[in-house]
């Protein structure tokens, strides 16, 4: 049985959900000198990418882009890796993205990793939220909100020729 494919957002759509998302980080943290953008491995690396660059464009705030690797299938049993020291967090605004919004549980343990470290403020940003909660978190900053099924699986594919899309199968 072939699986299909709806096709929910394209490259258009996406640009334009980055271009809300980044104007509202913006608008929340306009007095800031720095802002930290914590892209969760891989996807939502990518997807932080697009906001790093648009928040450059449209703001004179210092973007810094990091990596939080996390494995999503044994977060509680693995080390979490952020691509910048701990001492470079202190009394930043940090704001952890993903791709999607699913369970909550690859975001909640991406937050958790700040934590323990005296930083200004925490928020989070995610491209698509389809409200299938088993965690207590929510996204502060959302591109798309998706009512769909358990059965259900969203596909966000980020292209370097710059062709993105989000898929439901």
């Amino acid at each position: 049985m072939a699986t299909t494919k709806t096709l929910i957002l394209d490259n258009e759509k996406i640009i334009q959900k980055v271009n809300r998302i980044a104007y509202q980080i913006y608008e929340d943290n306009h007095t800031e000198k720095e802002i930290i953008l914590a892209g969760i491995a891989s996807r939502g690396y990518e997807f932080a990418e697009l906001l790093s660059d648009t928040l450059q464009r449209i703001s004179k705030i210092k973007i810094k882009l990091v990596e939080l690797k996390i494995n999503k299938e044994l977060p509680i049993d693995s080390k979490i890796e952020l691509t910048l020291h701990e001492k470079d967090l202190s009394d930043k605004v940090i704001i952890v993205v993903d791709d999607v919004l699913n369970s909550g549980r690859t975001l909640i343990y991406g937050v958790n990793y700040f934590l323990n470290g005296p930083i200004r403020k925490l928020s989070t940003a995610v491209l698509v939220n389809r409200n299938h909660r088993r965690f207590p978190i929510h996204a502060n900053y959302v591109g798309t909100s998706l009512s769909t099924t358990l059965k259900n699986h969203v596909e966000v594919t980020f292209n370097v020729k710059g062709k993105h899309n989000v898929y439901l199968k």
